[in-house]
């Protein structure tokens, strides 16, 4: 089941998705990011994080790599398939072939857990306002 925090947009209107398998991950990221004036949506595996994508527009997608029922790399071409724009910054404990594979498809970095919360935040402002991440790994 998903959870879609209800509140005002920031004042940018700019929404995240977060797409991961664990609870307290999910709730650390929406926390994290809510506090920094995010509206946050989040999905708990692939399919309801593609099935959000494709209904919704999101400044950045977060995503993990290694979830149950789809993948991390089958979530990324779901989504950038239907929508080749979306920016889409992968998340894992242990970055392997398969981060590499989501990465070589259009995600834009893979940032590696446990990952600091700054790092995170500056990955997020110079995706949307550059397109692109020189951060993470």
């Amino acid at each position: 089941m998903s959870d879609v925090i209800d509140k005002q947009p920031a004042p940018s209107g700019d929404r995240i998705l977060v797409v991961d398998d664990s609870v307290i991950i999910r709730e650390m990221l929406r926390d994290v990011l809510t506090d920094a004036g995010y509206v946050v949506d989040t999905a708990d595996d692939g399919n309801q994080g593609v099935e959000m994508a494709l209904r919704n527009d999101y400044a950045v997608i977060l995503c993990d790599v290694h979830m149950p029922n789809r993948d991390g790399l089958q979530t990324v071409r779901a989504i950038l398939g239907a929508k080749p724009l979306a920016r889409i910054i992968m998340t894992d404990s242990f970055p392997d072939k398969l981060a590499a594979s989501a990465r070589a498809e259009g995600a834009l970095c893979c940032l590696q857990k446990p990952f600091d919360v700054t790092e995170l935040r500056d990955m997020i402002r110079r995706v949307k306002t550059t397109g692109t991440v020189t951060l993470g790994r």
